[in-house]
């Protein structure tokens, strides 16, 4: 038996109910069946339901009564409640149905690995479908509705179609995946990762050993799977590893990324999105490596970002594919006035976007200058004309064209990372751009003029984007302005959680023009909660006492009369922040103790101005101890 003997994806449509069932019997090691829901927190679903209750119960697999969970098994805060607590599932068969095979239990009959069909689901409360999936499905199909009808009434400026010719609205998506990969129990020194980063040591460099053996088993198992993978490559961060004496690789610390091909269905692309992080953590783990999907698991060094690439595009009735975002001419012109309308729809409402692409104090650690990594709300049209083109990697949305090949047109999100709800974000994304296209098309205003809209400077007239902004920029927003006037003109980038989803209070206007039947606001509301509250418990159960480990390990290295005075005077100072941090005394609490109190009231602003203090304080008593503890020899 070889592994080109299993089934690994059961592609949509392609099979009915009989074809599937008939597939299922001549691969009897596929035992087990999961229905794969997505909670508002992006978790997804996986239990072991019996291959043959689905062969006894094929239809009620697509009945959302037939199988259920309950609220304390997904992440729906104030939806399923201890009182009403019951959700249903939902199978889903529009979308790709993968196998996942377990190498650790052999099936002794077949002699293959015992595999579990994992079928993408809905989730359904008493109060409508509640799922991530869902609400990414509604939306595109709202969205796609609507655009079209303004096509029809409007047209497209700058693009030459008969909007008659329109069959459907699509939309072409894709993520790409980062990823840090390490052996087991492995101590990472950040400084020297940190210089390996500066000096541009690992990009884009050959992988070996075991790391290129996972990267390459990845790569093929991504094609088994239909993902069709474009490529694997090293990524900015990483050391070089270590060689013991039989030559083995012994000391792996690498960042990797892996691309695949776009899906014109933005769910279909979340979906796979999920099947890759599996495909990846096993591939790695069967050659005893560690793989990590946090979007800052490494402090002064490069996160890990997942690109989220959003695209339009229309079917026409005689087949053919066009791309709404190009211009007639695209060595003229940037954009058609559809293209112009929905990136100023993203950008105009990024402040209530961002809570919910960057949801957890990880991925804000990533957002900072210096990594690049978007802070500013800015996008890039790749050059200052479309005759010269550049690729400016510090903005959060970068055009990408290209005249040879026009169909691939569409913006990079540069702030997503390997946790951000995908599902969520393409929802939000697709909205907010919706709401720009009502714009540009409503106004009847040509791409030249939304063009000079989007590239307004601070204080200049806007009728559709905020005058004291500046929206555009094609240098780069770190080397070019100071953090002052960043803030100034891009908007000022959130520190905390709290601070991110304080944004849907200051600016409700926002929320209301993208909140609509298929993303209501009761279920923003829930991942508001979900957010918040894993964000007060890991700042208490985990943050403090890491740093609290961190300020105990701090101690006095030189010996009373045996050291110099600069020692002392260091010593000094990191005491006192140590104090300042950690220790309570008779005159005040410490900034940890002070944090746990704020949490304990619910007073979310203290705690959150005190955890940037704390932030900053744990830098600079890091940096102190570095000082010291390399001179007090």
């Amino acid at each position: 038996m070889t592994k080109e003997d299993l089934v690994y994806v059961i592609p949509a449509g392609q099979y009915g109910k009989e074809g599937v069932l008939a597939l299922l019997e001549q691969h009897p090691e596929i035992k087990f069946v999961s229905l794969v829901g997505v909670d508002l927190a992006g978790n997804d679903t996986d239990e072991k339901i019996p291959i043959s209750v689905f062969f006894d119960e094929y239809d009620k697999f697509f009945n959302a009564t037939a199988f259920q969970t309950d609220g304390s098994s997904v992440v729906l805060p104030g939806i399923a409640t201890l009182s009403n607590a019951r959700v249903d599932i939902k199978a889903d068969p529009g979308v790709n149905w993968f196998v996942d095979y377990n190498d650790g239990n052999v099936d002794p009959v077949t002699g293959k690995p015992v595999g579990t069909l994992r079928i993408p689901s809905f989730l359904r409360h008493t109060t409508g479908f509640i799922d991530s999936r869902s609400i990414l499905r509604n939306t595109i199909d709202y969205v796609g509705e609507e655009v079209l009808k303004l096509v029809k009434k409007y047209g497209i400026k700058g693009l030459s179609v008969d909007p008659d010719d329109i069959e459907k609205i699509v939309f072409t998506t894709a993520t790409e995946l980062e990823f840090w990969v390490k052996t087991p129990s492995q101590d990472i020194e950040t400084r020297l990762l940190s210089a390996s980063q500066k000096m541009q040591e690992q990009y884009w460099q050959r992988t070996h050993g075991l790391v290129r053996t996972a990267l390459e088993q990845t790569v093929e198992r991504l094609e088994k799977y239909g993902l069709s993978p474009e490529m694997g490559h090293k990524e900015v961060g990483g050391i070089k590893a270590q060689i013991d004496d039989s030559g083995k690789l012994i000391f792996v610390l690498e960042q990797l990324e892996v691309d695949w091909k776009y899906a014109s269905d933005p769910v279909q692309t979340a979906d796979n999105e999920i099947q890759a992080r599996i495909i990846v953590r096993e591939v790695f783990r069967e050659n005893g490596l560690e793989v990590t999907f946090q979007a800052k698991p490494i402090h002064g060094v490069a996160g890990s970002g997942e690109h989220t690439h959003v695209g339009m595009g229309a079917i026409l009735k005689n087949g053919k594919f066009i791309n709404l975002f190009n211009p007639d001419d695209m060595n003229k012109s940037f954009l058609s006035a559809m293209g112009y309308g929905s990136i100023m729809g993203i950008l105009k409402h990024y402040e209530v976007i961002n809570p919910f692409v960057s949801s957890t104090t990880d991925s804000l650690n990533r957002l900072k200058p210096g990594f690049e990594a978007p802070v500013c709300i800015v996008t890039s049209l790749g050059g200052e004309t479309p005759d010269t083109p550049s690729r400016n990697r510090s903005v959060l949305a970068g055009l990408i064209r290209s005249a040879e090949n026009p169909k691939a047109t569409r913006f990079e999100m540069r702030a997503p990372n390997p946790f951000t709800n995908t599902y969520i974000a393409l929802a939000l994304f697709y909205l907010a751009a919706l709401d720009g296209v009502k714009y540009a098309l409503g106004s009847g205003k040509t791409p030249e003029a939304l063009l000079a809209e989007l590239s307004k400077k601070p204080g200049e007239d806007a009728e559709y984007l905020a005058k004291s902004r500046a929206y555009r920029s094609e240098v780069d927003v770190f080397e070019n302005f100071t953090d002052a006037e960043r803030s100034d003109m891009f908007g000022k980038a959130p520190r905390t959680v709290w601070e991110n989803f304080s944004a849907l209070d200051k600016y409700p206007e926002k929320i209301d023009e993208l909140a609509c039947d298929a993303f209501q606001k009761r279920l923003m509301e829930s991942f508001k909660l979900g957010a918040l509250s894993r964000w007060a418990l890991e700042l208490q159960y985990r943050i403090i006492p890491e740093n609290l480990a961190k300020v105990i390990s701090a101690k006095q290295l030189h010996a009373e009369g045996d050291s110099n005075p600069l020692e002392i005077e260091r010593w000094t100072k990191i005491n006192a922040l140590r104090t300042e941090l950690g220790r309570d005394t008779e005159k005040s609490l410490s900034i940890f103790s002070k944090i746990k109190k704020a949490l304990a009231a619910d007073d979310y602003d203290t705690a959150s101005n005190l955890m940037v203090a704390m932030s900053d304080k744990m830098d600079a008593l890091t940096d102190l101890y570095y000082e010291y503890s390399h001179n007090a020899f």
